[in-house]
C-alpha cells in the first residue's frame, strides 16, 4: 500500500486555501478538500501519473480548482511538497 505523506508546507497550503474557499463561499473549502483527496486517490492508485517537473518532482493539477499537486513518489510512499496555486512562481517550492 502506497503511504501518501505532506510536507509541513504542503499541508498549510492546503488549509489556507481551503479556508480562504471556505470564507468565499460556505462550504467551498470541503469541496477543495475533497478534490485534494481525489487526486491523492489517483496518486495512490497511478505515483507516476503526474507530469515530471524536475528530477523526482511531478505535478498533477486538481480536476476542480486551479492547484498543483508537487510530489515526489517513492517505492512505497509519496511525499507532497506543495499545494501550489497555478499562478504562483513557479519552483517556489523547492527553496
Amino acid at each position: 500500500m502506497t503511504v501518501v505523506f505532506f510536507l509541513p508546507r504542503a499541508r498549510r497550503e492546503q488549509n489556507d486555501a481551503a479556508d480562504f474557499y471556505e470564507r468565499a463561499r460556505p462550504g467551498l473549502g470541503r469541496e477543495f478538500l475533497d478534490d485534494v483527496q481525489r487526486a491523492i486517490d489517483h496518486l495512490a492508485r497511478m505515483p507516476e501519473g503526474g507530469s515530471r517537473v524536475h528530477g523526482r518532482t511531478r505535478r498533477l493539477p486538481l480536476s476542480r480548482f486551479p492547484f498543483w499537486l508537487l510530489y515526489r513518489a517513492y517505492a512505497e510512499r509519496i511525499v507532497i511538497a506543495a499545494v501550489a496555486y497555478q499562478r504562483r512562481r513557479p519552483g517556489y517550492w523547492g527553496s
